[in-house]
């Protein structure tokens, strides 16, 4: 080879025009309308209007306006104790024993006013310590043994429903407590806890108000809050999250505190709205909770959900329960309805698991 051939420059090939950026699928980006329906507080929305619509046809008393104002009443009842469930949950547990927590806090505000003839507020916040203290407890049980939140508070049930009957008929020989409607500080605890406003000449109960104002309060702490943070990292998983220095045990007991808390509020409503309580009363009502929750978008998994999803829960509940009377139907009926919407919210859940793990 010649000196003149080492010498001679290489030809330098110019690179081949880009082609279209070719996507792998992981980032693809979905269509809006998809995204949107994978959240599911969507979907539990428009449920909510399907089922509003329905017995808007079903049952025409409901396009009446004190008629609409009596569901967001129950929807309210139902709603303010589904939030703390629904962040229960979404933390990785769930409490059976909010039903008869309700009632067991009734019953120790309006027994210990009555019998020792106390001003209502001091049988108020006496209450308001034993709700906490009841919602301390499931979450001490549950940290400290490492049992399932199910056997810690079906324990907890039971005893606040043996309790509440056995004392209630000690104390008072009847099932029933006597009414405090004349003793001292109940108006003015009624007007906080049990009254009502006019809108346009109908009714409304202030529990739609405080409904509305506890679900903003708990989207906020849930959205921008460290604690919020938390929720999900203790409901996602546990040992990841004490990790990376998450105070899982003070976010698994406050959390069921804040439970004790919302059975606290509307057992002061009922007692405030009835002037008694019927010690046997609750059963059940955990159940109502829990399936608000579910509907809501909350996983039994935990880890994911939101407390705006619960409210379209509750006030499906609220209107299926009086939609039926309304239409003239038999109200058995509503155990009907309630399993359906159960059935069909777990599995839009599962639906939208599956989308948002899909890659």
């Amino acid at each position: 080879m010649s000196m003149a051939q080492q010498a001679e420059p290489a030809v330098n090939t110019p690179p081949p025009a880009p082609g279209p950026k070719q996507a792998d699928g992981r980032t693809v980006r979905r269509p809006l309308a998809l995204r949107l329906l994978a959240r599911p507080e969507v979907g539990v929305f428009l449920g909510a209007v399907a089922v509003m619509v329905f017995f808007l046809f079903a049952a025409p008393p409901v396009r009446d306006g004190s008629s609409m104002a009596n569901i967001l009443y129950q929807s309210s009842v139902i709603g303010i104790m589904a939030l703390p469930v629904a962040l229960l949950m979404i933390g990785g547990e769930f409490d059976l024993s909010a039903g008869v927590a309700v009632v067991a806090s009734a019953l120790t505000a309006s027994m210990l006013s009555y019998q020792l003839t106390l001003n209502v507020w001091v049988g108020v916040i006496v209450a308001l310590v034993v709700s906490l203290a009841v919602g301390m407890f499931n979450g001490w049980m549950l940290v400290r043994t490492g049992l399932p939140s199910f056997l810690v508070t079906l324990g907890t049930f039971l005893i606040l429903q043996g309790v509440n009957l056995a004392v209630t008929k000690l104390v008072t020989g009847n099932v029933a407590t006597d009414s405090i409607s004349d003793m001292d500080g109940f108006d003015q605890a009624k007007a906080i806890f049990a009254s009502s406003f006019d809108v346009a000449g109908v009714q409304v109960k202030i529990t739609v108000v405080w409904w509305l104002v506890f679900a903003a309060l708990a989207t906020w702490v849930l959205l921008r809050t460290k604690y919020g943070n938390w929720v999900f990292a203790v409901g996602g998983n546990k040992d990841s999250a004490r990790a990376v220095g998450v105070p899982v045990t003070f976010t698994k007991i406050s959390l069921f505190m804040l439970v004790g808390f919302g059975a606290w509020f509307v057992g002061m409503h009922n007692l405030f709205s009835f002037n008694t309580v019927q010690s046997g009363e609750g059963v059940g009502q955990e159940l109502i909770y829990i399936a608000a929750a579910v509907i809501g978008g909350c996983l039994l998994t935990g880890g994911a959900g939101s407390a705006i999803g619960p409210v379209f829960g509750a006030f499906m509940f609220g209107m299926v329960q009086q939609g039926i009377v309304y239409a003239g139907w038999n109200p058995d009926w509503f155990k009907a309805f309630l399993g359906v919407m159960l059935l069909g919210a777990v599995l839009i859940n599962l639906w939208v698991q599956r989308t948002a793990t899909r890659r």
